[in-house]
């Protein structure tokens, strides 16, 4: 095979389709990753990297770190739309050079679905929730509790969002781009033009989300999708001597979600809440969401490996993205979720209902009094430790990235569609 990799979006979106990318490699095949060029050094030297939506990265990193609320994240959308459209050239670009026989394709990346079907190649879309395939088991993760059965079904209507919102920017894309006709406005991301259903690809474990029983075949829950950390890297001699201490330290960070124009006011609610708990604390500033210095009880980073960091901590304090909760739940750590927006009330409402942390605590209610007795709850409740090693114990055998290869390859041999060449009208 020769697989076609585009994501787009903050590391979370990015280092599980680049542990893919080396397992495809690892089993013979040519894979390509396609990312935003600050992620360059994400992949592999076994992996080809083509930079796509590099402006789209620059104009996102720069909105979150000046923001100051998810209330003005419909600013950064509108900044966003110049960068999409090259974004979309540079998608078709690189699959002209790749000439691959498998795309596949975070939804952020916006072209992979028209690009495979100008290719005549199978199309898989991937997402590190379960947000693309409709069940009655509970609702599209962006909403807050279940309303039942077919309700929970229909919020699913939702992917078809992106045909709505990006219907003419992406009908210009294939009709000047790709020479095919217009798709619905009305779409989903779910079929193909043709009607058949899409295969996804999900990198979570169903020991954390357990696999709904009206999945179709055409999901796979794959697993966990864990890249192996460079054996080059060394953490810094005082970061080491930090959590080597006899005193266990927790983790604090909130990634790129934090909102920068409130950065320094975060820092001190994280660093007065540690103290009240008494606790010491690696805390990470992430794209400006916290600012905060190291002290004799607090250490500051920008950014270490979680695979390196949350098996040395005693707990972990983060706002629920995909990936920084899988890290913790793979190291076994009781897990506070702060959550921003987006899917991280999902997330931690699953480590709550698991028994694997307290109930989650929005950041934007994360004063002092608040966020200190959370962080004493999390490391004073042996149950907490227990659930999230019996979580740990059933992701360390799973073999997400190597089901996810056997799927691919069980796609592409399925696909009986005659290719048409890249470069032909």
């Amino acid at each position: 095979m020769k697989v076609l990799i585009f994501t787009f979006g903050t590391r979370g979106d990015v280092e599980p389709y680049a542990a893919l990318a080396d397992r495809l490699a690892l089993e013979g095949h040519d894979a390509v990753l396609a990312a935003p060029e600050a992620y360059r050094g994400v992949a592999s030297p076994a992996v080809a990297f083509d930079p796509i939506a590099t402006e789209m990265d620059g104009v996102m990193r720069a909105a979150m770190a000046g923001l100051s609320g998810p209330t003005q994240a419909l600013t950064m959308a509108r900044r966003m739309s110049a960068a999409m459209r090259v974004s979309l050239d540079e998608q078709w670009a690189v699959a002209q050079r790749v000439e691959p026989t498998v795309i596949v394709s975070h939804p952020k990346a916006l072209a992979g679905l028209h690009i495979a079907e100008r290719q005549n190649v199978p199309f898989v879309a991937s997402l590190p929730l379960p947000f693309l395939t409709p069940t009655a088991a509970f609702p599209v993760p962006f909403l807050s509790r279940s309303l039942g059965g077919a309700l929970n079904r229909f919020t699913y209507q939702f992917n078809r969002f992106t045909a709505v919102a990006y219907g003419g920017m992406i009908n210009r894309f294939r009709r000047e781009c790709l020479g095919l006709g217009r798709m619905s406005r009305l779409s989903d991301y779910l079929h193909g033009l043709d009607g058949a259903p899409v295969p996804v690809l999900y990198p979570f474990s169903r020991h954390v989300v357990p696999v709904p029983p009206d999945y179709p075949a055409t999901a796979h829950v794959t697993g966990y999708w864990f890249r192996e950390r460079e054996e080059a890297w060394r953490p810094p001699a005082e970061l080491e001597a930090f959590v080597a201490s006899d005193r266990p330290a927790i983790y604090v960070g909130f990634g790129s979600m934090g909102f920068g124009a409130k950065a320094a006011e975060r820092g001190r609610v994280v660093l007065d809440a540690a103290r009240e708990a008494g606790v010491r604390a690696v805390v990470a500033t992430g794209w400006g969401a916290l600012d905060a210095e190291s002290s004799e009880d607090v250490m500051v980073v920008d950014h270490v490996p979680h695979d390196w960091l949350f098996p040395r901590v005693s707990a972990v304090v983060h706002h629920g993205g995909s990936g920084t909760t899988a890290a913790g739940l793979r190291a076994g750590r009781p897990t506070l979720i702060c959550p921003v927006l987006g899917d991280q009330p999902f997330w931690g409402r699953r480590v709550h209902e698991l028994g694997a942390g307290p109930q989650p605590l929005p950041l934007r209610r994360a004063n002092v009094p608040h966020l200190a007795a959370r962080i004493r709850d999390l490391i004073g409740d042996p149950a907490y430790a227990r659930s999230s090693e019996r979580i740990a114990e059933g992701i360390a055998p799973e073999d997400g990235p190597g089901r996810a290869v056997a799927a691919l390859e069980q796609i592409e041999a399925a696909s009986s569609v005659p290719r048409r060449a890249a470069g032909s009208a």
